[in-house]
């Protein structure tokens, strides 16, 4: 009896041990097989498709042990291919028989945001951590002083398309009204021109919330008889709160919560 039990508490040191080396959160450097580092990466794509699709909400940094995939993934092929995928769908609703009738009034509108949708901040992010380190608005700002953020290449061609079709642009982005001239000089620098109006934060905008000043943006569209066709950002807070517009394209963006 006595060895039958010993046995089994051998047999479970054992697996606790297995068990141990099996945590994906274990930052150990120790990797059994691969076992450790797999885990790790499947753990760290399963946290960014989580914010893709706002399962994940509102945080402040990328986990310290997923920062390094997300460096990976926001500067590599895939990102591009998914970016692109995204707006091929734009580009499908743009030509089905859900869209779009336009009345030829001048108000037929369609939306984008700016930051990681026209301009990326990317070269600002490689400096700054890839969303390891939380967001510090002045050293994000004076980067955007200098109108160094280079065009989405993917955005730039359908941002035209959609002008060219007849559409009215509005650019509603959570900037500050203070970046309004560099934010202008930036856009028409990389090939961006023929917008409607650049919808920045004023002061009375400063400590609302995004969603809901993005909200609010909207709203004054609708109530001036805008019709909104569509909306095109890489943040959840570009589309949520009402009205709602006819569809919304959500642009991958892991770095960062607003």
């Amino acid at each position: 009896m006595g060895k039958l039990i010993g046995f089994l508490l051998l047999i479970s040191s054992l697996f606790i041990v297995v068990a141990a080396d099996w945590s994906i959160l274990n930052r150990r450097k120790k990797n059994i097989d691969g076992v450790v580092g797999d885990g790790l990466k499947k753990y760290c794509e399963s946290w960014r498709i989580n914010v893709e699709v706002n399962n994940i909400r509102g945080f402040d940094v990328v986990p310290k042990e997923c920062v390094e995939h997300i460096r990976k993934y926001m500067t590599s092929s895939q990102y591009k291919a998914d970016s692109e995928r995204a707006l091929e769908e734009v580009t499908l609703y743009l030509s089905s028989s859900c869209c779009c009738t336009l009345e030829g009034d001048g108000k037929d509108a369609w939306i984008f945001d700016v930051d990681d949708t026209l301009l990326s901040t990317i070269p600002y992010f490689k400096k700054h951590g890839f969303g390891g380190e939380k967001l510090n608005a002045t050293t994000l700002e004076t980067w955007m002083k200098d109108s160094k953020a280079p065009a989405l290449e993917h955005t730039l061609k359908l941002f035209h398309d959609i002008k060219d079709r007849g559409f009215k642009i509005f650019l509603i982005s959570s900037r500050r009204e203070t970046l309004r001239s560099p934010s202008v000089d930036n856009l028409i620098k990389v090939g961006y021109h023929g917008w409607t109006n650049l919808v920045l934060r004023g002061l009375e905008d400063e400590f609302m919330e995004v969603q809901k000043y993005k909200s609010e943006a909207r709203h004054r569209l609708i109530d001036e008889g805008y019709r909104i066709w569509g909306i095109i950002g890489d943040q959840w807070s570009s589309f949520e709160g009402l009205p709602i517009p006819k569809r919304t394209f959500k642009l991958p963006n892991s770095m960062y919560y607003i």
